[in-house]
């Protein structure tokens, strides 16, 4: 194995300077408002809507019923927020998650009153109702039902770095576990990695909830789930996102667990048979022109007579990737949207290829692919909701060309 070499991280994080997180930060701050001052801005959010239908003569009869269904739901929302940690299901802020919920619906009760003051339409009370409710319905579902869904996934794929005729070999990809506290959720990722029998597992960062970064409970609860994982041929392991997998609270994780962290090394692993794979771990900064250095030396040093295989966690070095030739990428990070809509796909995948790569397997050359959808969710003001993007992990079978 290849003795680890670890650079000084880019002096600024480049995912903290996104506008993605800018705005999760910005809506975080209600995290620390009192009770009453959260009460009075939802009150001042169904006033803004009503002014939509307050301008129009055509709409203003009806700006009481509307703002006052607006509340009504964004007072279901606090309930349902309030209910999730009690039924140990997720523990976000739920002051903040309340505010990113209400500004669509907001947008959405001030356009149809804007439509109705146009058009003199009659139904646009019903249609605010109709929406509030697909609104409910849909959150429901995004945060008690789908995000518990956890699937396995399989995904075959041929190298003819492997002796013909050679037994297949069997890898289980997790990504993006984000363990707030461990739930039902961290059960089932045990059960299926009980179920898949896999002759290795190789673990591709994001381990704990932004939210709870720096929380030792967490951090404690991640060890003993990681601590609990097994195969007969190793644990691998690379980190995630700089500002989720806080160097200095994950690596010391590390330490005194079966699982092999992999910081810009290669390892081969030897399996029965005569079988082997050589596999590549480096830290992602998302700082693309210091991952591609750092993959250009990495895949430089090592073997390229038996598969190889990439553990990153981003998607954003598949270009690069190809280019090497390496045989499988593994990674996650974009949770596959985590919230997806009919015809449109994801609304965010946090990468800077965009949606070039989002989920599930890609090849270009002899490279494959992995874009996992992850297992847990986003932290700070991010609803802990998935929407059409359900948890997975994925068995990969690596046959003999």
């Amino acid at each position: 194995m290849q003795e680890n070499q670890i650079f000084e991280e880019p002096a600024n994080d480049v995912l903290e300077r996104e506008w993605l997180h800018q705005v999760m930060v910005a809506f975080h701050l209600p995290v620390s408002w009192p009770t009453w001052t959260i009460a009075g801005a939802a009150v001042l959010l169904t006033v803004v809507a009503g002014i939509a239908w307050w301008v129009s003569p055509e709409a203003r009869q009806s700006a009481w019923l509307v703002m006052v269904m607006l509340w009504l739901f964004m007072l279901a929302d606090v309930g349902l927020l309030l209910s999730l940690p009690r039924r140990q299901l997720s523990f976000g802020p739920w002051k903040a998650q309340f505010f990113t919920l209400a500004v669509p619906r907001v947008l959405a009760t001030a356009g149809i009153g804007v439509i109705t003051g146009a058009t003199g339409w009659e139904m646009g009370p019903a249609a605010v109702l109709i929406v509030q409710i697909a609104g409910t319905i849909s959150l429901y579902w995004a945060a008690v039902i789908e995000p518990f869904r956890l699937a396995l996934t399989h995904y075959e794929l041929r190298s003819d770095r492997l002796p013909a005729g050679s037994t297949p070999i069997r890898l289980l990809h997790i990504s993006d576990l984000h363990v707030e506290r461990l739930t039902q959720r961290e059960e089932d990722v045990l059960s299926l990695i009980a179920q898949a029998a896999p002759d290795l597992i190789l673990i591709t960062g994001d381990y704990v909830n932004l939210s709870y970064h720096r929380d030792p409970v967490t951090l404690a609860q991640v060890k003993q789930l990681l601590g609990q994982m097994s195969a007969p041929y190793g644990v691998f392991a690379t980190l995630g996102s700089p500002p989720v997998d806080l160097r200095e609270t994950v690596v010391p994780l590390f330490e005194d667990i079966p699982v092999v962290l992999m910081r810009e090394q290669w390892t081969t692993v030897n399996l029965a048979d005569g079988r082997s794979l050589v596999l590549m771990g480096m830290d992602c900064t998302h700082h693309l022109p210091t991952d591609r250095a750092r993959l250009e030396r990495l895949a430089g040093a090592a073997p390229n007579g038996d598969p190889q295989i990439l553990l990153y966690h981003s998607p954003e070095l598949m270009p690069e990737a190809s280019q090497l030739g390496i045989d499988l990428y593994l990674c996650g990070h974009t949770h596959g949207g985590q919230v997806r809509l009919p015809l449109v796909g994801p609304l965010i995948t946090s990468s800077q290829l965009g949606r070039q790569f989002v989920m599930g397997p890609y090849v270009e050359g002899r490279t494959h692919l992995y874009v996992s959808r992850g297992i847990g969710l986003e932290g700070l003001s991010a609803p802990r909701v998935r929407f059409l993007s359900p948890p997975e992990m994925t068995l990969i079978t690596l046959l003999p060309a």
